[in-house]
């Protein structure tokens, strides 16, 4: 059984990058084989040119005309990396995807690594995990652990820990979150939603290759909140759950009060009425507010345009039929 592999590449400040970003592809063209001995080829390479700063535009140009394997997605503005990456799902046709940055720091030739993580676990999704993580520098890599962290704590899952723009993905699933994955969402979110089946592989990232990278505090900063609201629903169930907690608070404390006044007679001072109302009124505001949220979630879900199903072929028949084809 051979993989065949489409990659997609997002490209936003590729102009000093791509030329060697495609070299380093080039040999996986002509076929590879993992280091559990499997088969890989790289059928296509599709560049989405997402309007940045530099002249990305003419490499991608000249590497497309000078190489058969390369093609190139065009869109009309900056739409940001997540949005150019499901375009350039879109595009692919083979039966497995690869993601890659354009700076040069996820090498090609451990995609042989995902092919085999991807058949050990019977994975739909791997996710490459860098094992060096001072690649980006102290700062930056504990604020980005910090920041999936706390994401996870509001979804109720540890997969935000693993999410990677190294990604090897099944090819109806890529193709199938790029139909229905809505304008806000993030990538990753949006493909949990389409499967459960994902694994980590622990890959060696490089340096960089350009002087001035692509992500900028704001860029960095509008990731995480995105992350955030496509998450789920969970934080605004947290409103619904103050407010019966503070509701109950309210009552057992009136409660008290009530058994203080006819068991032992003791005094009710004036502002015990006051805190009593407070807790309940507040509560209740807040499970009115919760209840209201709920009702908005449903409405952000269907914005972000998560499934209620997806149907994908069958992978055992996928590889009967390469089978066939050998």
């Amino acid at each position: 059984m051979s993989f065949n592999i489409s990659v997609v590449i997002p490209v936003y400040l590729g102009e000093q990058t791509l030329g060697e970003l495609v070299e380093k592809i080039a040999p996986l063209v002509n076929g590879a084989v993992s280091p559990d001995g499997r088969n890989f080829r790289i059928m296509e390479v599709i560049m989405v040119h997402d309007c940045g700063p530099d002249r990305s535009d003419k490499v991608i140009d000249e590497i497309s005309q000078a190489r058969s394997f390369v093609k190139s997605v065009w869109l009309s503005r900056n739409f940001g990396q997540h949005a150019a990456t499901l375009a350039g799902m879109a595009a692919t046709k083979h039966d497995w995807v690869v993601t890659l940055d354009e700076d040069c720091q996820h090498n090609p030739l451990e995609i042989g690594k995902l092919v085999d993580e991807a058949v050990s676990a019977n994975a739909d999704i791997v996710y490459g995990v860098d094992a060096n993580t001072k690649i980006h520098g102290l700062r930056r890599s504990v604020a980005s652990r910090s920041a999936k962290f706390l994401v996870g704590v509001l979804m109720g899952s540890k997969s935000p820990l693993n999410f990677s723009s190294f990604r090897l993905i099944d090819g109806s699933i890529a193709r199938g979150i790029s139909a229905y994955a809505g304008d806000g969402v993030y990538l990753d979110v949006a493909l949990g939603w389409l499967t459960d089946r994902v694994a980590i592989c622990k890959v060696s990232n490089e340096l960089e290759m350009r002087k001035k990278s692509g992500y900028s505090l704001k860029k960095l900063l509008s990731h995480f909140l995105r992350l955030i609201l496509s998450g789920g629903t969970r934080p605004l169930r947290i409103v619904t759950i103050s407010g019966i907690s503070i509701a109950i608070t309210g009552i057992c404390y009136a409660g008290y009060v009530v058994v203080g006044v006819l068991v032992n007679g003791e005094p009710v001072a004036g502002w015990t009425s006051v805190i009593v109302s407070i807790l309940l009124i507040g509560g209740l505001v807040l499970i009115s507010l919760g209840v209201i949220a709920e009702y908005i979630g449903l409405a952000v879900r269907a914005a972000f345009g998560k499934p209620s199903y997806f149907v994908r072929q069958n992978r055992k028949v996928i590889a009967d039929q390469i089978d066939l084809q050998n």
